[in-house]
């Protein structure tokens, strides 16, 4: 008996002895893990701030990508803190990294669509081939940029239309950027019949270069661009800005027609010419007696 009383008194210290060191063991473990998160949560939300902060300085750095890039920077740390700690524990970090790349690579198949808007937003934000206000063409698409997003771009039509376009669309399109330039050109075309006076049609395309809105450099062209069954049309060739482009387009189209109707210009309607051509019978001949 006694025997077996010390015995069991020897396992009972040893299992004592194991289960002290084992919680002292994992309890620096757990603590160490405890100060790894601590670091590595405010690391990542230090390295947010100032990567944020910093691309500010950069001019022109949109903001959306500011955000994104932050964002991306900050849980990328967290991760690679959430390893580490379960390194702490013994847990195999290779397998743990083997299984987050394929879960990875099974989304990217899953929401491959959505990575690539988000890819295709990325590159939008970063050439800007057109910035929030101006005014694009893109396929059959044309608007004012409202918003760029990283998975799709807010437009406004002309007649007032809400239009959300996915970034992948405009970005394996060609853009028309009707407002980036500074400077447009416009050619304002009227016609005038083939009696009418051509060099007055041209002076008063040119009277109508006055407008302060016509840059004088380039300077306005008057010509004669097309010679037509009906009529010549003559040309004004002029620049303006590209933010009075379509308000002088309207007042000099209209202007144009009043001058030329005030100096006896007539619209050259279409003229068709009909020739009649008078046919003599023939003459019999008198039978031979």
């Amino acid at each position: 008996m006694d025997a077996t009383t010390s015995k069991l008194m020897i396992a009972a210290q040893t299992g004592v002895h194991e289960a002290g060191t084992i919680l002292v063991n994992y309890s620096f473990s757990t603590l160490g893990a405890i100060v790894l998160l601590i670091l590595g949560y405010i690391a990542a939300s230090l390295a947010e701030r100032w990567c944020f902060a910093g691309l500010g300085h950069v001019r022109g750095f949109d903001q959306t990508l500011r955000l994104f890039l932050s964002k991306v920077l900050r849980y990328t740390i967290l991760i690679f803190a959430g390893v580490i700690v379960l390194a702490q524990f013994g847990v195999q970090t290779a397998s743990i990294i083997a299984a987050l790349g394929a879960a990875g690579i099974a989304i990217g198949l899953a929401l491959q669509g959505t990575l690539q808007n988000i890819a295709a937003g990325i590159m939008l934000l970063v050439l800007r081939p057109f910035i929030v206000g101006e005014y694009v063409s893109v396929g059959n698409i044309a608007g004012t940029i409202k918003e760029i997003g990283l998975f799709a771009t807010e437009l406004k039509t002309s007649d007032g239309l809400y239009v959300m376009a996915p970034n992948s669309q405009l970005w394996g399109s060609a853009v028309t950027n009707y407002s980036r330039n500074k400077t447009r050109l416009n050619d304002l075309a009227i016609g005038v019949a083939y009696d009418d006076d051509i060099d007055l049609a041209l002076k008063l395309l040119l009277k109508l270069a006055d407008d302060k809105r016509v840059l004088e450099d380039p300077a306005p062209l008057a010509f004669v661009s097309e010679l037509q069954n009906n009529g010549a049309t003559v040309t004004l060739r002029y620049w303006t800005q590209a933010s009075d482009w379509w308000q002088t387009k309207l007042d000099l189209t209209r202007l144009a027609r009043v001058r030329f109707d005030e100096n006896g210009f007539t619209a050259p309607l279409p003229q068709s010419s009909i020739r009649l051509v008078e046919k003599t019978p023939p003459q019999s001949t008198p039978p031979k007696s």
